[in-house]
């Protein structure tokens, strides 16, 4: 069983300014650099790596480039939610043979009314059975045009042996907790909101996929471990510092938002590419005031 317990980074994926390519070499700095902090894991593909905007072929290139320079026991875990079940499973197949250490699956939500539960079940019991790394199911109704899935799908699920885990990115602490109280075994909840980590870790997840890490890697990981150590005071002064910055960055603003701080903190952000709109003057100073206040910029 693949361990989960900490923080993943979904990362940014960064662009040559006029062109809109990939750019790998940006890519690898940044990784560089988050790797030197205890993270658990990268996320290639997710929300924040703009994976709708990302064609299959450029999602098997920057695996390639993640694992040319991560560290074997920095997870690597991929976006490969396609529209189809034949399509989600052939990305999933690509991805592993690049090294990917694990996929994190977003359901199909083109025909969102006849996505019941039973064709989603359909649809994950067939990558498990397919996909030769572990699956994490995603859950992120607030960001996408995506489903909820009731707890009870979930905890059907969480029997399959490759389905370890899932991304709950819903904010509501709740039913989180539904989901570790009902789920199997072993089954792990991973919050997806960098506002909730250390709430989250108190009611059953064993750690999360924050955006916030990429502006605040050390931040957050000395949540995670103070949790650990049973510091609870100390891990909730991290999460006091870090959930304004999730709140005004990455929950206000976006992809656009997350890339501007990236930018001011020496990593390589960029623009979003289109459709989505780099951010205005206006915009970049918001994103500015934000990391100041949380202690991450000087002033």
């Amino acid at each position: 069983m693949i361990d989960l317990s900490g923080v993943f980074l979904p990362v940014v994926t960064p662009f040559l300014p006029g062109t809109g390519e990939l750019d790998l070499p940006a890519m690898k700095d940044n990784l560089r650099g988050w790797s030197k902090f205890p993270i658990r894991g990268v996320v290639v593909a997710g929300t924040t790596g703009e994976a709708v905007l990302v064609d299959e072929d450029e999602r098997l290139l920057l695996v390639k480039a993640g694992r040319e320079v991560l560290e074997p026991d920095i997870l690597l875990t991929v976006g490969t939610g396609l529209e189809s079940t034949r399509a989600t499973i052939r990305l999933s197949r690509k991805v592993a043979d690049e090294g990917a250490d694990a996929v994190l699956v977003q359901p199909p939500a083109y025909y969102k009314g006849a996505m019941t539960p039973e064709a989603l079940r359909e649809h994950y019991l067939a990558i498990a059975e397919a996909s030769p790394i572990p699956v994490i199911v995603y859950q992120a109704p607030l960001r996408m045009s995506t489903l909820d899935f009731p707890t009870g799908l979930v905890a059907e699920l969480s029997k399959h042996e490759n389905i370890v885990g899932i991304k709950d990115s819903r904010g509501k602490l709740e039913l989180m907790g539904e989901l570790v109280d009902r789920c199997q075994d072993g089954f792990q909840v991973l919050v997806g909101s960098g506002a909730m980590l250390y709430p989250a870790l108190e009611v059953g997840a064993v750690g999360g996929i924050v955006a916030v890490g990429l502006m605040a890697p050390a931040e957050s990981c000395d949540l995670f471990e103070a949790y650990q150590a049973g510091q609870s005071a100390e891990a909730g002064r991290h999460q006091r510092r870090i959930g304004p910055v999730h709140n005004d960055v990455v929950g206000a603003i976006g992809v656009g938002g997350v890339k501007a701080a990236l930018d001011l903190l020496g990593y390589r952000g960029g623009d979003p590419r289109p459709p989505l709109l780099p951010p205005t003057k206006a915009t970049r100073e918001k994103v500015r005031v934000a990391l100041v206040r949380g202690g991450l910029l000087d002033g």
